[in-house]
């Protein structure tokens, strides 16, 4: 089984308008799973680089489960493993989160002491190693191995065979409409729960998108390229609020709070603006429009 894994690792499947699906979205789960593998068992990664790699992975592949729900059946069960599986390493993220955001405010001339911008960074680092070393242990690592083993049996069985552009399409489409529809009415207002679920759904969408990259290559990059940037735009507010969570009473950053409150809030506001100009040029064409050129690019690719 892992030597089938690896032997995937080379390759970046994605659907060709001359090839059959069924095969193309098998192999596309199994180099998914393989990314997975070789991020808990690659001994030149970091504990904090194995956790991205592998929580980064996971995003993929509960985006190919979404696409899938209604064609596997056990798709849904595939999907909220790999979601609690993430989930289990994600203090580990949390820290580095707090760090960029802290790296970011002082790029952008936040005005701290050098003795005040070391501290905060030596608590966060210190807070980084102690999560990391808590969280990625063996135990852990082994599951994960059981469970990727697992997955990459099951796709094995699954009946792909009859699979058209049809359904990929009516599920790229679902994919589509469910992040525009979280697309904040007024952007000023948004909060950052609602700005964290649309990133969860844009997360999605621009994974699944490069599914079907090789239809029209230029459009493809382009598309997931605005996508990938949107998903930014959100992960840096997101990484300003875990900052300003370790500013609350009794955590590691309480001293500064008064100092890193106002330039987190006006960088989370400029953030915030850029990422509402991409998301709205992203998602101007309604659902129907969406699934219309998918259908034409498909089509014009046979």
């Amino acid at each position: 089984m892992h030597a089938f894994l690896e032997a995937h690792m080379g390759d970046r499947p994605a659907l060709q308008p001359k090839a059959a699906i069924g095969p193309a979205v098998r192999g596309i789960a199994v180099h998914v799973l393989a990314k997975a593998r070789a991020a808990m068992t690659d001994p030149e990664l970091s504990s904090q680089d194995a956790v991205h790699a592998f929580r980064r992975a996971m995003k993929e592949w509960r985006a190919l489960m979404r696409l899938l729900a209604p064609f596997i059946a056990d798709a849904e069960r595939w999907r909220i493993e790999a979601r609690d599986h993430a989930r289990s390493l994600a203090h580990a993220r949390d820290s580095q989160a707090a760090l960029n955001a802290f790296d970011d405010l002082l790029k952008k001339g936040v005005v701290l002491t050098e003795r005040s911008a070391k501290t905060v960074r030596e608590r966060i680092d210190a807070l980084r190693g102690s999560e990391e070393r808590a969280v990625l242990t063996p135990e852990l690592r082994d599951s994960i191995l059981a469970w990727i083993d697992e997955a990459a049996a099951a796709v094995e069985q699954w009946p792909l065979d009859p699979f058209d552009f049809d359904a990929v399409a009516a599920q790229l489409t679902v994919g589509y409409r469910s992040a525009r529809r979280r697309l904040p009415a007024h952007w000023s207002l948004a909060t950052p729960e609602s700005l964290h679920a649309l990133r969860r759904r844009v997360v999605d969408h621009r994974y699944q998108m490069e599914l079907i990259e090789p239809l029209w290559p230029r459009f493809g990059r382009m598309w997931t390229g605005e996508a990938e940037r949107l998903r930014d735009r959100l992960g840096r507010c997101q990484d300003l609020e875990v900052l300003m969570r370790l500013t609350g009473v009794h955590q590691p950053l309480a001293r500064w709070r008064s100092r890193l409150t106002p330039p987190c809030a006006e960088r989370a506001t400029k953030l915030s603006q850029r990422a509402a100009r991409i998301a709205l040029r992203l998602f101007a064409e309604r659902p129907k429009a969406f699934r219309h050129r998918l259908e034409t690019l498909w089509e014009h690719g046979r």
